[in-house]
């Protein structure tokens, strides 16, 4: 298994040989709904919060007497059927975070990155810097190779690109260290330097 590498200006400059045992295998999808459910829970903040019968102000006293007046029982002005009452199973501060294997976490990024590969949809460039932290220099590197929605994957700091990127909402850059399944399969195109692609195998094997 062979894959092309690219300049800034798309034209193809070298190959890198895959190894197979990595990419060549079935794409477990399922391994996708299971790491995107984690991540997705782990971004939730869990501070709704609603006040129960005994902690909304006021009550501690019967509205009217038991009986003889006509109108039904009632203990307190904060039970939940009054208005301004307390609410009856309402959510409250909660932590919705949970962790999966790593041993699933890292066969579930092969089988995305492989999966991107399949479809024809990873692209490896030699390098991506910029001479100025501009847009538009962004946009020409990336319209050189057809790209129109992407995660660009680096590996090491690269200021221009990063500022470049950060103003087109086609378009997310990370460090290869921070790549994950949610956003590989958020973006139609992945699309990696030379450098960061081995260092995501590293990651991966």
């Amino acid at each position: 298994m062979m894959i092309e590498v690219f300049d800034k200006k798309g034209s193809k400059v070298s190959q890198i040989d895959l190894n197979a045992e990595l990419y060549g295998g079935e794409v477990k999808e399922h391994l996708f709904y299971e790491v995107v459910k984690m991540q997705l829970a782990n971004r939730r903040a869990g501070t709704a919060s609603t006040k129960t019968k005994g902690e909304v102000s006021g009550g501690g006293i019967k509205p009217w007497k038991q009986k003889g007046t006509g109108r039904a029982r009632s203990g307190s002005n904060r039970s939940p059927v009054w208005r301004h009452g307390g609410t009856v199973f309402g959510p409250h501060p909660r932590d919705y975070s949970y962790a999966l294997p790593k041993k699933v976490m890292k066969e579930a990024l092969r089988n995305a990155v492989a999966y991107k590969l399949k479809e024809g949809k990873l692209r490896i460039y030699d390098a991506l810097e910029l001479d100025a932290p501009k847009s538009k220099l962004a946009l020409e590197v990336l319209k050189n190779s057809n790209l129109s929605n992407a995660l660009i994957v680096i590996d090491g700091p690269n200021r221009n690109m990063e500022l470049a990127v950060r103003n087109l909402k086609d378009f997310k850059l990370i460090n290869a260290r921070g790549l994950n399944v949610y956003d590989i399969l958020n973006y139609d195109t992945l699309v990696m330097t030379k450098g960061a692609f081995e260092k995501v195998e590293a990651m991966i094997q």
